[in-house]
């Protein structure tokens, strides 16, 4: 759970020791700047957002959130220390909130409902990992690649058309800034966001795990493929402005291409792992940056 108040508030004070019991982990924030960072970060179950803010006004920030794609997801509950009207509830509804309540309410009945919204957020979760799409960032999951590749594999046998594959996995450039392990949730969100806005429309593009994605690309044989990992891998670590909490990207990719899949079949689940094989085999290693798959 992620807290953002003013210093030495009920919420700070007191929440904490209301929701320790359920499990909660807390982590408190002043002010919601610090939460705009934090947010995409921290990826909390909920967060809690004081209505009267020190430093930005609530209703934007919750409307802030709901537009990032990193933490649109995250369930808000905003909490006012003075009776909420019917206009405080409509307009931070209208922002994203998830619930608008008063501190004046019992603590059993606050707790119970940070616990609805938090089982409500993992619904939610379960649901998107079984979707062929992730609405976060208008990536296919892995699940949607898998169903995608299976249908351009069979294109492609129809054509006699070659096909390719791309995997590109994120990381910190070590001559940057520091950032860390912290920063990847937040570099993968924006990675995919570049990704989005800079891919063919014949292409699929989707995530095969925190920081690392496979571009499905028809009509490709390996030497398009290698220009498309270089291309791709140039774009991703040069776009900017960068958002914070996002340090300088490094890009590493492998690839594998068939220039006829009639001649030469795949298993198309078997064709992303080998570009997800060669990825990973160009990653443990120093120098090179793109490798192809060898069998």
């Amino acid at each position: 759970m992620l807290v953002a108040n003013a210093s030495g508030t009920w919420l700070s004070q007191t929440l904490p020791n209301l929701v320790k019991a359920p499990g909660f982990r807390v982590d408190v924030v002043w002010g919601g700047r610090e939460l705009l960072d934090r947010a995409p970060l921290v990826r909390p179950d909920v967060i809690v957002l004081d209505a009267d803010l020190p430093d930005l006004d609530s209703i934007a920030v919750c409307r802030t959130l709901r537009h990032n794609r990193a933490a649109w997801n995250m369930p808000v509950i905003m909490v006012t220390a003075t009776p909420a009207t019917k206009q405080q509830r409509i307009a931070a509804l209208e922002a994203g909130a998830w619930d608008y309540v008063s501190v004046l309410l019992n603590a059993e009945e606050l707790t119970l409902k940070v616990e609805a919204v938090a089982r409500l957020r993992l619904e939610v979760d379960r649901a998107l990992q079984e979707s062929a799409v992730d609405p976060a960032s208008g990536l296919y999951t892995r699940r949607g690649l898998e169903r995608r590749a299976r249908e351009l594999t069979a294109d492609a046998v129809r054509r006699r058309a070659p096909l390719a594959c791309v995997a590109l996995g994120i990381g910190v450039d070590p001559k940057g800034e520091s950032g860390g392990g912290a920063a990847l949730p937040a570099a993968a969100a924006y990675a995919a966001h570049v990704l989005q806005a800079s891919g063919r429309t014949s292409d699929c593009a989707g995530s095969l795990g925190l920081g690392e994605f496979a571009v499905l690309a028809p009509a490709t044989a390996a030497e398009g493929a290698a220009r498309m990992a270089r291309r791709l891998s140039r774009v991703i670590e040069m776009a900017g402005p960068r958002p914070a909490g996002v340090p300088p990207l490094r890009v590493h990719a492998g690839y594998d291409a068939i220039a006829d899949v009639h001649q030469t079949p795949v298993e198309p689940v078997s064709f992303l792992e080998h570009a997800g094989t060669a990825l990973h085999q160009v990653r443990a290693e120093t120098g090179e940056r793109i490798r192809a798959y060898r069998a």
